[in-house]
């Protein structure tokens, strides 16, 4: 199951991983991040121990959806070392998603 991300955790599971980490930005009430939201959590268990995979709610967490702009959801964020190396807005295959992660590896 992906990782729920809150502001509190964020900085500790995304920015200090030494794994690459996906991070989908989404809210309940969102149509396409319902679409999303299975092909994330098939990612998480694809990528079991060589990646974090995890969601962030972002009408419960906005500090870091404002810090890196995440101004139209689903936004789909690879961080690598703590920097950001990909960006998916809206929705995308899944191969996309494996393709980013699969990047910064």
């Amino acid at each position: 199951m992906a990782l729920e991300i809150t502001d509190a955790t964020f900085d500790e599971v995304v920015l200090k991983s030494d794994k690459p980490v996906l991070v989908d930005f989404w809210a309940a009430w969102c149509g396409p991040c319902r679409m999303v939201g299975p092909i994330i959590e098939e990612l998480s268990q694809e990528y079991n121990g060589k990646a974090v995979v995890g969601k962030v709610d972002v009408d419960a967490n906005m500090e870091f959806a404002a810090k890196y702009g995440v101004r139209n959801i689903p936004t789909v964020l690879v961080f690598k070392n703590g920097e950001i190396v990909n960006r998916q807005v809206g929705v995308s295959p899944k191969q996309v998603y494996a393709d980013a992660i699969d990047a910064a590896m």
